[in-house]
Order: C-alpha cells, then sequence, then structure tokens
C-alpha cells in the first residue's frame, strides 16, 4: 500500500536539509536534475509572461528556485504537507525573488486552489502519491481549472509499469541505484522504503497548455 499522507509528511518533515542541499538533494531520483532544468526552461518558452506559479509539493523549493532564474520576479505559492519545508522553501524562494509568496500547508486532494490564479503550476515528484484514478482525474481537473488563460502545468515523476516483469527490473534498478548513492541515509530519509515498493527509475515529464482566452 502507498504511505498516508501522514507518513509522506512524517517522512519529510525529517528530511529539510537533505532537501534543501543543491548538490544532493535531487539526487535521490535519477535525473532529476535534468528534469529541473527541463521543467524550467519550457515553463518559461511556453509561458514567457508568468506571473505567478503554484509549486505543488514543493519540498524545500527547488523547481520554483530553478525557474525563476529563468522568469524572474515572479510571485509564488508553495503548498506541500510538511510545515518544516514550507518553512525552509519559503526563506529560499523569497530570497531569489522580489515577488510576493505564500504557503498552503495540505494535500493537493483537499485544498483549495481557486480557479484562473496561476500562470505557471509545477508539480515535481508529487503526483505519484495519488491512487485511485479518480484522484488523477479530480488533481489534474483542479490543477488545470486554477491556470489562467493561457497558462501552462508541467508535471515531472517517476511513472510505473503495467508489466510485472519491467517493473520489478525498473525498481531493482532504483534500489541499486540508491545504496550506491547514499546506502542508509537514502533509506532513512525514506527514498528506498515504501515508495521504492511503488515507484520505477523511468522518469517521465510533461506539460500542458491552456488555451489563452479568446479576444475581447
Amino acid at each position: 500500500m502507498k504511505a498516508s499522507a501522514d507518513q509522506i509528511r512524517q517522512r519529510f518533515d525529517g528530511a529539510v536539509e537533505y532537501l534543501s542541499d543543491p548538490e544532493r538533494g535531487q539526487t535521490a531520483i535519477p535525473d532529476a536534475a535534468l528534469a529541473l532544468d527541463l521543467v524550467a526552461e519550457a515553463a518559461a518558452v511556453a509561458t514567457p509572461h508568468a506571473r505567478h506559479v503554484l509549486d505543488v509539493g514543493c519540498g524545500a523549493g527547488n523547481y520554483t528556485l530553478r525557474l525563476l532564474r529563468r522568469l524572474p520576479g515572479l510571485d509564488a505559492t508553495l503548498l506541500d504537507l510538511s510545515d518544516a519545508l514550507l518553512e525552509r522553501a519559503a526563506e529560499r524562494v523569497g530570497a531569489a525573488t522580489p515577488g510576493g509568496v505564500a504557503t498552503l500547508r495540505g494535500d493537493v486532494r483537499e485544498v483549495e486552489l481557486g480557479e484562473e490564479r496561476f500562470d505557471v503550476v509545477v508539480a515535481g515528484a508529487v503526483l505519484h502519491h495519488l491512487r485511485a484514478e479518480e484522484e488523477w482525474r479530480a488533481v489534474f481537473a483542479k490543477l488545470y481549472a486554477a491556470l489562467r488563460p493561457g497558462g501552462s502545468l508541467w508535471v515531472s515523476d517517476l511513472v510505473d509499469h503495467a508489466a510485472p516483469e519491467i517493473r520489478a527490473a525498473m525498481a531493482g534498478r532504483y534500489a541499486a541505484y540508491l545504496v550506491r548513492l547514499g546506502g542508509e541515509e537514502l533509506r532513512a530519509v525514506g527514498f528506498a522504503g515504501v515508495e521504492v515498493l511503488h515507484k520505477t527509475s523511468c522518469f517521465a515529464t510533461f506539460g500542458a497548455l491552456k488555451p489563452p482566452a479568446p479576444p475581447g
């Protein structure tokens, strides 16, 4: 079974320093550093007019920080389960932008995001925690509704495989990668505990654009 929201929060409450480290904080997922750059570049190209970003499952703020390199001055709304990570993310992002920084503590399935508030929505390595198909549909509908016309949604995450043989092979590769990378330290953070049973080392990044408002 996947971890509960409380289990996820408790796990990442204890990982603030690790996830805030620019040299180590993204290495627990293969190609995550590349994904950060891809998302930031694509979002900047697709949404050059952006003024406000929503970072879902923001962690220590790494995706927003990378986006600010290409779209400086953004307002940012940071959403996460962990108060400790939200505090660190707000501190780091606030130092990187003259724009406003707001935090939302809660589960993306439950928090109110409103409609047409954000120009860019990013969700990095977080949506794999969703369960049933109904949750996926509801969350994507909520994120899409929260976009302003002409806005863009960017998701980067580990993906699963339907074929059990491929799933087992990818999970084994990921577990071996974590052991080589950090051994028991990474296991203590939680990457190789519960979640390695449900994720593979296949990384996917994609985006969606919301049509602009009709003229007039």
